[in-house]
């Protein structure tokens, strides 16, 4: 995967060239990413879904992270970016069900990973319940939904945990049934701003698909 081949580009996104993965994170190469977010209404709530990150990870394991991403390739599109959610998630999504959130340009650097990427931030309306999640347990080892309110009174409000629910993969593969609080710690470290970004863009992006019914 270190050795995978992905599009470089300027702090203005103009193509530069193409680079082997590590060392995109070794120089700090701009580079592109895909971001798919589940958001499901119940009840008259809105949730959004969050993948817990393999703790076999080599990169931030452990941590809740979007629903379904990854970098994309040279020989790739943004459109070929929705592989991931059936690679990770076993949910079969068409790219034309997404909702463009927009691209969100952010930089992280975190225990010697310098991550500068332009995420194609995606929505998705799923009807999706948690058995129909098969996980590539390798990147994902499970899956998690919170209320979008409590999710923006953490990164907007000053709320200090908030309650995640669903599954995650025991020894054996098997799905176990998860209820636990979470601080900001227990999310990848993407910048404050990126959190604000996204919530902020998928509020109206919810309340268009309330009106529409």
């Amino acid at each position: 995967m270190d050795n995978e081949l992905i599009n470089i580009f300027d702090e203005n996104y103009n193509h530069v060239g193409i680079a082997p993965r590590d060392e995109v994170h070794q120089k700090g190469y701009w580079h592109e990413a895909f971001h798919c977010w589940f958001v499901k209404i119940e009840d008259d709530t809105e949730y959004i879904y969050l993948q817990i990150r393999s703790p076999q990870k080599k990169d931030y394991p452990n941590l809740l992270d979007i629903t379904a991403a990854g970098h994309l390739l040279a020989n790739e599109t943004i459109e070929d970016g929705v592989r991931e959610v059936k690679e990770e998630l076993g949910i079969d999504v068409y790219f034309e069900e997404l909702v463009p959130v927009g691209v969100l340009k952010y930089s992280e650097t975190i225990g010697g990973i310098i991550d500068n990427e332009f995420a194609n931030v995606f929505l998705y309306y799923s009807n999706n319940t948690f058995d129909d999640y098969q996980l590539q347990k390798e990147e994902v080892s499970g899956i998690v939904r919170v209320k979008l309110d409590d999710l923006q009174a953490l990164w907007l409000g000053g709320k200090k945990e908030v309650t995640v629910q669903g599954f995650e993969l025991n020894a054996v593969g098997e799905k176990v049934s998860i209820e636990k609080t979470v601080s900001k710690r227990g999310f990848l470290q993407y910048e404050e701003t990126y959190y604000k970004a996204i919530i902020n863009g998928i509020n109206p992006l919810i309340q268009i698909n309330d009106d529409r019914g």
